[in-house]
């Protein structure tokens, strides 16, 4: 549920503290605050050092689709950094996150001349792909509840760092029958 890449978090850990072009920054936002809005150009690719974020979709009809909680090492930015497109999603911090960022053009220009970090990046592009389709998959072929507790058993801190309208966006469901599983798995004593 709250994506991580240990690969990638260590491998631009140690090129911020010896690169000496100075590609990346580092750069801190607070609760709440917008890393990146759908619609608008992006300038820069982030790879979260720390903190948890989250990617989300608002779509025509004014609900929230979240893609996916990002925390250290996952990377944003990057597809639209790579197709020239304006970004499909927004990103905002949930609790305070500190990210290396990388202006769009130094990114291409790093992709081009480390092969090492080119690797990770696909990597992470790969895993991007396989979890959503994973994760799709298993919230489509099972109830609620299920969802639940297996968001509960990858993240048993869900409920304290993530609201409950987070939860339910995720799981593309209404806050209400968000609230109506939740009670029922403490009447069953499941959490």
């Amino acid at each position: 549920m709250v994506r991580t890449n240990n690969d990638l978090s260590a491998y631009v850990a140690r090129l911020y503290q010896t690169e000496n072009r100075g590609y990346f920054s580092l750069e801190n936002y607070l609760p709440g605050q917008n890393i990146i809005r759908q619609g608008k150009k992006v300038y820069a690719v982030h790879i979260i050092k720390s903190g948890i974020a989250k990617c989300y979709l608002s779509e025509d009809n004014g609900k929230d689709f979240i893609q996916e909680f990002f925390s250290e090492g996952e990377i944003f930015g990057e597809i639209e950094t790579i197709n020239h497109h304006l970004s499909f999603c927004s990103i905002d911090a949930i609790t305070n996150v500190q990210v290396f960022q990388i202006k769009s053009e130094n990114f291409v220009e790093l992709l081009n001349a480390d092969r090492r970090f080119n690797e990770l990046i696909l990597q992470a592009v790969a895993n991007k792909v396989r979890y959503k389709a994973i994760r799709h998959g298993y919230n489509q072929s099972h109830a609620i509840e299920d969802n639940l507790l297996r968001l509960i058993r990858e993240f048993p801190d869900l409920l304290q760092h993530i609201s409950k309208q987070d939860i339910a966006n995720y799981l593309g469901i209404t806050l209400r029958s968000l609230n109506r599983a939740l009670h029922d798995l403490a009447k069953k004593k499941l959490i």
